[in-house]
This record gives C-alpha cells, sequence and structure tokens, in this order.
C-alpha cells in the first residue's frame, strides 16, 4: 500500500521527533531558521489509517535567477530505511519536491555502516599500510548498509563525492566520532578515557580551571574564540549572527536544546563551546579556544563537564562529529582524531550523502558551479 506525503505542522512534527529513540538536530523544524538563506518544509508520511509513520525536515536553496531549488535532507529523513518496500517511501517524496520546483533532492540516510572501537583507531593510526580508516578492520559492520546502498543505486540515487577533506565534505560528515553512554555509569564512561585524557582533566582541576554555562550574551566570548580558532585551523569561520540566529531559534523550540559553556582561568575564558541536544542524543556542536595558556587543559576540562552533563540528562550517545578518514601524520586534523578517539569515542561511518537528479541539465550546472566555489 502506498504511503501518503502531506506537510507538517511544527506541533506534528515535534511530537513525532519526540516519538524517536534518536533523531538528528537538522531534523527538528528550529533548524530551518538557523538557515536563512533556504526555505525549509516539514513533511510527513501516513499510513492508511492515518499514523504517522516517518518525517523530514527539508531545506529548499534557490538557483539564482531561475525558480528552481536544491532540495537537501540534512541527516533525514526519519523513515524506516530497512523497510523492503523503500520505494513507497522515497517515490512520494521525490515527487511532492519536483512538483515544488527542486531540480534535485539530496538526503543523508541516518545508517551507520561501519563502527571502529577506540583502540582500533589506535592500532590503525599505529599501522603504516592503513592509510585511511576505511583500510582497517572494523569492530562492527551493518550488512543492511551495504544492501542500502546497492538498493539506493538501483532507484537512480547517486553516492556524493566526498570532498578533498575526507569527511568534512560540503554536506555533513560521513565519518564522525560518538562516545557510547547507554547503560554506562559515568565511571565507567571516564574509565573508558585514555591516559592523557585522564592526566589533562586533573591538570586543569588543580590549575583552578572552573567550566560554567553561559547564555546568549556570552556568545560574543564565544566568537571571539572561535575566529581565532578558525585563523590558527585554517577554516572559514561563520559569522557571529549566525550563532545568534542559532541560539534563538533552538532554545525558543526546547530551552534546553542549546548549552554553552565557557571554561575561564583567572578571569579569562580560555575555551567553549555549543552543545545540541535532542531527546537522548547529545552533540558537541562548535569549539573553540586560545592558544594562551594550553598547559592549563582548558579543553579537556571543558569536554569533561559537557560529558557529564549529557550523561546526567540521560544521554545514549555523546557525539563528538565529524572526524578525518585519512590516517596520514602529515595531515593536519589527525590530531582532532586522537583527542576525540582518546575520549572514548567510536569512529563511525554512515552510508553517506546522496543525490538523485530530478533535472539532470541543472544538476550538472549546478555541480559545476560548488565545484568553481
Amino acid at each position: 500500500m502506498t504511503l501518503t506525503l502531506r506537510p507538517l505542522s511544527r506541533d506534528e512534527h515535534l511530537a513525532f521527533v519526540g516519538s524517536r529513540p534518536s533523531v538528528s538536530h537538522m531534523q527538528v523544524p528550529s533548524w530551518g531558521e538557523v538557515k536563512p538563506d533556504w526555505r525549509a518544509e516539514s513533511l510527513g508520511w501516513f499510513e492508511a489509517d492515518g499514523r504517522l509513520v516517518g518525517a523530514a525536515l527539508v531545506l529548499l536553496r534557490p538557483l539564482p535567477k531561475v525558480k528552481r531549488y536544491l532540495a537537501y535532507l540534512p541527516e533525514g529523513p526519519v523513515i524506516d530505511w530497512h523497510a523492503a518496500d523503500l520505494e513507497r517511501w522515497l517515490d512520494p517524496l521525490l515527487a511532492h519536491l519536483k512538483a515544488r520546483g527542486a531540480f534535485s533532492v539530496k538526503m543523508g540516510p541516518p545508517v551507520a555502516a561501519r563502527r571502529w572501537s577506540p583502540e582500533a583507531v589506535k592500532a590503525a593510526i599505529a599501522d603504516p599500510a592503513a592509510h585511511r580508516l576505511r583500510d582497517a578492520e572494523p569492530t562492527w559492520r551493518d550488512p543492511r548498509a551495504l544492501a542500502l546502498a546497492d538498493r539506493l543505486r538501483g532507484m537512480g540515487w547517486r553516492q556524493s563525492e566526498p570532498d578533498a577533506e575526507e569527511g568534512f565534505a560540503a554536506g555533513q560528515p560521513r565519518y564522525v566520532c560518538q562516545v557510547p553512554f547507554a547503560g554506562r555509569s559515568l565511571e565507567e564512561i571516564h574509565g573508558g578515557l585514555n591516559q592523557q585524557w585522564r592526566r589533562n582533566i586533573k591538570k586543569a582541576e588543580k590549575a583552578g580551571v572552573k567550566v560554567v554555562r553561559g547564555g546568549a550574551d556570552d556568545l560574543p566570548a564565544f566568537y571571539e574564540l572561535y575566529t581565532e580558532t578558525a585563523e590558527r585551523d585554517r577554516f572559514i569561520p561563520r559569522p557571529l549572527p549566525y550563532f545568534r540566529r542559532m541560539w534563538s531559534a533552538l532554545t525558543a523550540e526546547d530551552p534546553d536544546r542549546m548549552r554553552l559553556y565557557l571554561a575561564h582561568h583567572d578571569g579569562e575564558v580560555l575555551a567553549a563551546a555549543t552543545m545540541l541536544i535532542v531527546g537522548g542524543h547529545v552533540w558537541y556542536s562548535y569549539g573553540a579556544s586560545t592558544a594562551r595558556r594550553r598547559e592549563v587543559q582548558p579543553n579537556n576540562a571543558m569536554q569533561w563537564r559537557m560529558m557529564a552533563d549529557a550523561h546526567e540528562l540521560g544521554a545514549r550517545v555523546y557525539d563528538f562529529r565529524g572526524i578525518t578518514d585519512t590516517l596520514e601524520e602529515s595531515n593536519h586534523l589527525l590530531g582532532l582524531l586522537r583527542f576525540k578517539v582518546g575520549a572514548g569515542g567510536e569512529a563511525v561511518e554512515y552510508v553517506g550523502e546522496w543525490d538523485f537528479p530530478l533535472n539532470k541539465m541543472l544538476h550538472k550546472a549546478f555541480d559545476l558551479y560548488m565545484a568553481r566555489r
């Protein structure tokens, strides 16, 4: 039987999100308000008896000078990805978006394919024969993810190519680092930290580093460190209004959807980070720090406070977000991988992002435009 797809109200969408064990923060209604250059729409899949069984936040980005859109479902939609009849979910979506003027659809199925334990990642980094994470034997794999990829190809979807930073593509990262919390005490999570992490947390405590929660008025202090971090780590920073908009949109939907943490030492803010919360999934979202007084280890102290707070909230997973796939010592992102895995994080590979060209000519032109950017 076919599923009916129609727009959802905010309340319907939020109620569905609240009924699911895990939904990305990019698939809640407020995320559309964070992206003013995109038009956002909530969609729902309904069974014949009227039951809501799937939902999506779709972002529509207009092409310059023409009324055609790129439709993007970041880390979504939230549907039964392993259903035998996947077409009855995706065909109505494509038909609806084509009618809305979309020339191409991009989605990111929230389906994990492989995981590597912290020990497996450490061994892979030390192995001269392993140049990428994918070269190392995973600790866990889901054969259904491989089957899903084959099915999507058979339906005409194309897997997006990762960019040169391997895992830090224009869309969402294919490789992430997650610390499993479900069924573990805080003492067990602390025991999963490597020696360097535990040592640095103690150093910060002895040095008098204090980690506090901030509010909207503290965003400029965060941003000052964030721009310093961007210059040091060679990435283009988002503007301050983006973070103000993010704060107001997310906290209006749920007062605890977004948090800000700041690490102080001797009256100076040395590190700051944002944390996002949807149900039992907690994300470390944006981090920032100064190069000054690194010896007091503010980053480790701040992350441990965030992890402890996430555990108190009942989180099932603490998500460090994107990591690099490369294991080469020459890559500047390898240090970030070591830092995140050192917190007891598993490396996780998702099935990646997928494109469906509804208008092949416009899709190709858009790809060329993005490549030039």
